[in-house]
């Protein structure tokens, strides 16, 4: 791992398995295509029930399960410098040289880059969702964002869009802020074998049955869409405060035999949940399927206009849109779209492109303790006050574990070297695991 040109880099969030996501997927299949490229990768996240310590996944990924559990929606509780102990010894332990934290959501990721702002290390944030501006929790949110993003080094978001999102949001200078989208793994996600009946179509809706997600819509384009299409049947996947209006509308329409609710669906029986950067649009394209879809954030930038339908987020509109798809199903060729993800979109090249990031962050210089703080009293006339004295707080102590504790007397771990066939022949879909 010495290798002039290889890193070694920490990966940091609350969102890992065995919690399943667009983050932990992306967090995942990124390490372990750097990995295959040399470089050395640990992961560092909260406890889950009784999975705590050292863990290795697939190709010696490394992950550190902090004994810090879960406070609110798999997050952490915000600690400020709870963590600063924890963190400086998994950096100088695996002589990590950079930090890629993962999700605005994630306490651990804003604690993470904190604690390795102020001991001198690059740091790299990848953004993977879009907030608002107007509501309570958009406003707090953004702010925590504002104060971690101000010494950055470098910034990733998943689409334009998210760009755009991020900048405005945070005040981050555009040019830190890079756009790498996700990807899909084509080898867990493969058309039919054989081409399926025209004779019966099956519509599929798999999202938590929330208004964000647009449950609401499903209660009146179900019933129109079945109406004009008596060849149609729907298969809805998911559960939420939305789905005793959707019983409601299956119960009023009679239409029981052609709307089958499944409710909560285990994730084993199905290939995936995620919706990070409409990854489940992705992945239904790499299986050779037509998708639907609402015109909002990121989403026009996924997909080619041949493999996706897109509609504004109104009933009217998205009948007309599932009303086109079907009619488009005769000209799509499944083995062909699967073809063409595998060249659109490929985790090696989001590897490669993260490297270019991470090269560039490693390249920008260190500035002293004054300077740094002088950014964060641009985050505003009294929210600026505080994030220089929590950072002069967190400068101090990390001063008094220094010399509690000097760097000299923490342990430094070897890094394991796996056989080279090991490493080309493990499959990219498998994630065997053993503890230490």
């Amino acid at each position: 791992m010495g290798e002039p040109g290889k890193h070694r880099i920490l990966m940091v969030s609350d969102f890992f398995y065995p919690n399943f996501g667009g983050v932990e997927n992306h967090i995942y299949y990124l390490s372990q295509c750097l990995i295959k490229e040399g470089h050395k990768v640990v992961v560092m996240t909260h406890a889950y029930q009784n999975r705590s310590g050292v863990r290795y996944m697939t190709n010696g990924l490394k992950v550190y399960y902090v004994p810090w559990k879960p406070f609110l929606m798999q997050n952490t509780l915000p600690t400020f410098f709870g963590t600063l102990s924890i963190t400086r010894t998994i950096l100088i332990r695996e002589k990590i040289s950079l930090v890629h934290g993962h999700q605005a959501f994630s306490t651990l990721c804003h604690e993470a880059l904190m604690h390795a702002r102020t001991m001198g290390y690059k740091v790299v944030f990848t953004d993977h969702s879009l907030y608002g501006f107007s509501d309570v929790g958009s406003i707090h949110m953004n702010k925590v964002l504002q104060f971690t993003l101000a010494d950055v080094t470098q910034a990733i978001c998943v689409s334009h869009t998210s760009k755009e999102n991020t900048v405005l949001r945070s005040g981050l200078p555009p040019e830190k802020v890079y756009v790498i989208p996700n990807a899909v793994d084509t080898a867990m996600f493969t058309p039919a074998p054989e081409r399926l009946s025209r004779d019966e179509i099956v519509i599929v809706v798999l999202s938590r049955l929330v208004y964000r997600k647009g449950a609401d819509l499903l209660v009146e384009v179900i019933p129109e869409v079945c109406k004009r299409h008596p060849n149609v049947r729907f298969i809805v996947g998911g559960d939420g405060p939305k789905r005793v209006r959707l019983e409601e509308m299956r119960e009023k329409h009679s239409l029981q035999d052609r709307v089958d609710m499944l409710g909560a669906v285990p994730h084993a029986k199905v290939r995936s949940l995620t919706e990070a950067f409409c990854i489940a649009i992705l992945e239904a394209a790499s299986c050779g399927l037509l998708t639907v879809s609402t015109r909002v954030g990121g989403v026009p930038e996924v997909l080619p206009d041949d493999m996706v339908v897109l509609a504004a987020p109104d009933p009217t509109t998205m009948v007309h849109a599932i009303t086109r798809a079907i009619y488009m199903l005769p000209k799509i060729d499944p083995q062909d779209m699967h073809n063409r993800m595998k060249k659109l979109y490929s985790w090696p090249d989001v590897a490669r492109r993260t490297e270019i990031v991470y090269n560039r962050a490693l390249k920008c210089s260190n500035p002293p303790l004054l300077d740094r703080l002088s950014r964060y009293l641009t985050c505003g006339t009294w929210a600026g006050k505080i994030f220089c004295l929590v950072m002069i707080v967190n400068f101090l102590l990390w001063r008094l574990l220094q010399l509690w504790k000097p760097d000299k007397d923490i342990e430094v771990v070897p890094d394991i070297q796996l056989p080279k066939s090991q490493h080309e022949e493990t499959p990219f879909g498998s994630r065997p695991e053993k503890s230490l």
